[in-house]
């Protein structure tokens, strides 16, 4: 895929692979985490089913006491399919940005949509409860959300519609953000729905249509920030710690474990650190915000 809010360039520079976490490096540091605490470990990316070891990767997590689920674009998901039962994932993460072939393939640069969506439907079939990712964006996608809310009828999918971020090389203006409220009044002018508790650390606002299999939320991260009870931490590809989605430092963990140190203080070091609303480089007011000021990487080289 090279969707342009996480990848704008066709041309791109690849991370070279003795610089990424291998797999027993993976696993080594997630065992650290693990003993510390973290009870939930999220693989996502760029695309993390398009690494040659990712089979390997996800069954060695699945032997440490923590849930285990995935962010993925969906393309490859019937190739992990009894892979990922055995490693007992029972919730994903799919990004689907459209419900309409063509404008996936002007999202995506990819014509993959039937893939996906065959694939969306498979999960489904075998138990496995898929979250649908759906960053929506002012001329381009905002006219489908009460299409993704009617596919909730009959389908128990959850959809996650998510307030377009700034990242390096994005194209993020403000006047692209469709906002929390925008979002539910766009929803009720089809629908009635009614809110979901949510859990301590929920990073969005849930929602159901009364009688409808499925559910949708927001993921409110411009307008409405969720950052005093946001307990996410994130360990890139190459190792380095992000204890923010928009921190502009990182903790290298990967150099540190290859030179034999001991990791487990850089990791409460970086903790400690952590900025007390969206990485300290910006604030929850859409018309303050300045994209170019940003520090950090693009999307797909956060991955983690």
């Amino acid at each position: 895929m090279r969707c342009f809010y996480c990848m704008p360039e066709e041309d791109y520079d690849f991370t070279p692979a003795s610089r990424l976490m291998q797999a027993d490096e993976i696993a080594t540091l997630a065992g650290i985490f693990a003993a510390n605490g973290v009870r939930k470990i999220r693989l996502t990316g760029g695309e993390p089913l398009v690494r040659k070891d990712a089979a390997k990767i996800i069954l060695s997590l699945s032997r440490l006491p923590v849930e285990l689920t995935m962010t993925t674009n969906g393309v490859r998901l019937h190739e992990f399919a009894d892979v990922l039962e055995e490693a007992g994932v029972r919730s994903l993460n799919i990004s689907l940005d459209t419900l309409q072939a063509e404008r996936f393939m002007l999202i995506t640069r990819r014509d993959l949509f039937n893939q996906v969506k065959s694939n969306i439907d498979l999960l489904i079939r075998k138990g496995i409860h898929v979250k649908v990712n759906v960053v929506v964006m002012k001329g381009l996608n905002d006219t489908e959300i009460n299409d993704f809310v009617a596919w909730t009828k009959h389908t128990p999918v959850h959809v996650r519609f998510i307030e377009f971020m700034p990242f390096s090389g994005n194209r993020w203006t403000s006047n692209k953000v469709l906002s929390l409220q925008e979002i539910l009044q766009s929803i009720n002018t089809a629908y009635d729905y009614l809110p979901l508790k949510g859990g301590a650390h929920d990073t969005a606002k849930g929602f159901i249509v009364p009688g409808h299999a499925g559910t949708f939320s927001v993921i409110s991260t411009m307008t409405a920030p969720f950052c005093d009870t946001c307990n996410r931490m994130r360990l890139t590809a190459d190792g380095k710690m992000k204890n923010c989605l928009f921190s502009n430092g990182e903790t290298d963990l990967l150099t540190a474990l290859r030179n034999g140190e001991d990791v487990l203080p850089l990791i409460q070091q970086s903790i400690l650190s952590k900025a007390k609303a969206l990485g300290g480089q910006f604030s929850g007011k859409l018309e303050e915000v300045e994209a170019a000021a940003i520090k950090n990487r693009s999307m797909i080289t956060i991955g983690g």
